[in-house]
């Protein structure tokens, strides 16, 4: 799968590897995308998600019910 967070849409960006001679040749930074698995109450299910290290963060400053409300408004099945 490509490395993109569910909650924040965060996606690989893409720049140069400049070495000790300054030649350039290209490459990607990827976001720290972790899956985690929460506990959904208001379905009574677990879901799993792919997150960054910062989204789980949001998650756990705003709940993972808002989390997903945020999620599904983006047009992501959960």
């Amino acid at each position: 799968m490509s490395a993109h967070c569910q909650l924040t849409g965060s996606r690989p960006g893409f720049g140069n590897a400049i070495s000790h001679s300054h030649r350039r040749t290209s490459r990607r930074f990827d976001p720290n995308i972790q899956t985690k698995r929460y506990w959904l109450p208001g379905e009574a299910r677990h879901v799993r998600l792919r997150l960054s290290a910062k989204a789980i963060k949001t998650v756990d400053a705003i709940g993972v019910e808002a989390a997903v409300a945020r999620i599904r408004a983006r047009g992501v099945k959960v």
